[in-house]
């Protein structure tokens, strides 16, 4: 071991004090407190990497990032994208935050959750993030909201979804950057990774913390065929073909900011953390995509869906080829840094504020002190508000317990083959009490209403509404109608343009916000309709919009909002 925890501690600024409550800081003696480059890719499982045993796919990069650090064996994160970075960015258990699924408003981390971004950045860090935030659209939810001082960001859950600019793909995509749309050129995984090797590369006194979370390996799979063609040579299905390409390519990016990193002469001074988000997506005939033998995909909370990499390096600090074998998870990020950053922890026993995370130091430092056990819980399904035992898995170190009711002993049966309830009762009754009570603790922390969009405020005028947060149906397609829960911050005068799918034929297009309606006749060939001048009053407001043709009423595609 290079370093005891205390001299850790000590050159990563005086983080001791992160624990102890102190309200005043020491500056970090030298050398300074560390950079941090946290890397997240976007449905990729534990199995899409050539050093997990994948048969067909290489990976260099990550397998070179893998054995110069530590790795966690165990590493959990949540079934799908949106709960797990809500996880990520707070240290809390996402069912705090109001970000329990991955749209119809059920996507949107309420806007006094505190992220990393906020926290290392009030203590000196320069912040961006580059790829996908998934945790809000508008104000006052945006990355640019929530602590990132620099963004580039494309909206929704992904490219080419309702939520994503009209005509976008995932080449020269338009983006958000710093809250202003703009137009990329390349790739998207190649352009958030030069917009994080631009920003990294920037010589400043300050330490910075760049989030880069791509959106790929996420459907759908587009990719040069330049990536996927030598994996289709192998006989494998289409779909697996490309999103092997889509990791090949994220792998040569990861190569491209370490070598930044390397040619900066910063490696030794940056701490390099890779994760994902979730497991693999489920498609393709046999040969099917590879998850390393473990049960279930994304969307399960059997091991394939939750379990992931976890590579942490810090040259000349944490010992290259360490393997950790004890459970942790996304929770534990934030902790983590804060106390390498000598950044004071925020939570506290209230609700409203407590991390749930536990800080990964003394195992990433292997401090002996005896690390305890406990419960890792996570739920994820449809619907407005997650109901209890349903779709959910408590984790200890050795037993998991499925939707309350199964039973796998993960050191002797790891791939979840053999249900063992019945012969241990006592361990489920337990575990069922832990659940019991973690669920109605986070239920009653803020409850599982979404946080409402601002409208009419100087930080995004105008405002875009998508498919991606209304509520009322379940589902976006064509066909479907849904409503949009609003604050409106200033009263007066607005402009309102509904944005839908050419109708056909002639019909009428209109809308309610609030206690004012409006309705218009348009012509076969319209694909939107203006209204302009709409008195608003302030405060809480419900959207409703419609399209009418042959008799059937159907929702707008997309709602622009802007105050005069």
């Amino acid at each position: 071991m290079k370093h005891s925890r205390r001299q850790f501690l000590m050159t990563a600024g005086a983080g001791a004090l992160a624990m102890t409550g102190c309200t005043t800081f020491r500056k970090p003696r030298a050398p300074r407190r560390p950079n941090i480059l946290l890397i997240m890719s976007d449905d990729q499982g534990y199995g899409d990497m050539s050093a997990h045993g994948n048969p067909y796919l290489k990976t260099p990069n990550l397998d070179r990032l893998r054995g110069d650090g530590v790795r966690f064996e165990r590493f959990y994160v949540c079934p799908v994208c949106t709960p797990t970075r809500a996880c990520l960015m707070t240290g809390r258990y996402n069912y705090r935050t109001r970000a329990i699924d991955t749209y119809l408003g059920r996507a949107m981390m309420d806007p006094k959750e505190v992220t990393a971004a906020q926290l290392l950045g009030r203590a000196g860090y320069r912040t961006g993030i580059f790829g996908k935030w998934h945790l809000g659209d508008n104000y006052p939810m945006r990355a640019c909201d929530k602590g990132f001082q620099e963004s580039l960001v494309h909206r929704g859950g992904g490219l080419m979804q309702p939520s994503d600019w009209p005509g976008n793909t995932y080449f020269n995509p338009t983006l958000s950057r710093n809250g202003q749309d703009f137009k990329s050129s390349g790739y998207c995984t190649d352009v958030f990774t030069d917009a994080a090797i631009d920003f990294i590369s920037r010589r400043s006194s300050e330490p910075f913390f760049c989030y880069l979370p791509t959106n790929a390996p996420h459907t759908p799979l587009q990719i040069a065929n330049e990536w996927a063609e030598p994996y289709r040579a192998l006989g494998l299905d289409g779909n697996v073909a490309k999103a092997y390409g889509m990791v090949a390519n994220l792998d040569w990016n990861v190569g491209r900011i370490l070598g930044k990193i390397n040619q900066l002469g910063i490696a030794r001074d940056t701490l390099v953390i890779f994760l994902t988000d979730n497991g693999p997506q489920a498609y393709g005939r046999a040969p099917v995509r590879y998850n390393a033998g473990m049960r279930g995909t994304k969307g399960t909370v059997y091991e394939g869906g939750i379990r992931v990499p976890s590579f942490w390096r810090w040259p000349g600090t944490l010992d290259a080829g360490g393997r950790i074998d004890t459970m942790a998870a996304h929770i534990d990020v934030l902790p983590t840094l804060l106390e390498i950053a000598g950044v004071r922890n925020p939570g506290n026993r209230a609700r409203a504020t407590r991390v749930d995370g536990r800080s990964l130091v003394p195992l990433l430092m292997r401090d002996p002190t005896p690390w305890p056990d406990r419960y890792y819980f996570t739920q994820w399904h449809r619907g407005d508000a997650p109901e209890p035992f349903r779709a959910c898995a408590v984790v200890s170190q050795q037993y998991k317990l499925v939707d309350g009711k199964e039973l796998y002993d993960l050191v002797d049966d790891p791939f979840e083959q053999h249900d063992i309830a019945a012969e241990k009762p006592n361990v489920v009754a337990e575990m069922r009490r832990a659940y019991e009570r973690w669920f109605a603790d986070v239920s009653a922390t803020r409850g599982y209403d979404p946080p409402r969009i601002h409208i009419g405020t100087p930080h995004e005028n105008p405002v875009v509404l998508t498919r991606q947060d209304w509520r009322g149906d379940e589902g976006w397609d064509a066909g479907r109608s849904g409503h949009w829960l609003l604050h409106v911050a200033t009263p007066g005068p607005y402009d309102i343009t509904l944005t839908f799918n050419p109708l056909g034929e002639a019909g009428s297009v209109g809308f309610q916000l609030g206690d004012v309606t409006f309705e218009q006749k348009v012509e076969k060939d319209a694909a939107s309709c203006a209204f302009q001048n709409v008195t608003l009053n302030r405060g809480p407001a419900r959207l409703d919009t419609w399209l009418t043709r042959g008799g059937k009423k159907e929702g707008a595609y997309q709602i622009y909002v802007q105050k005069r």
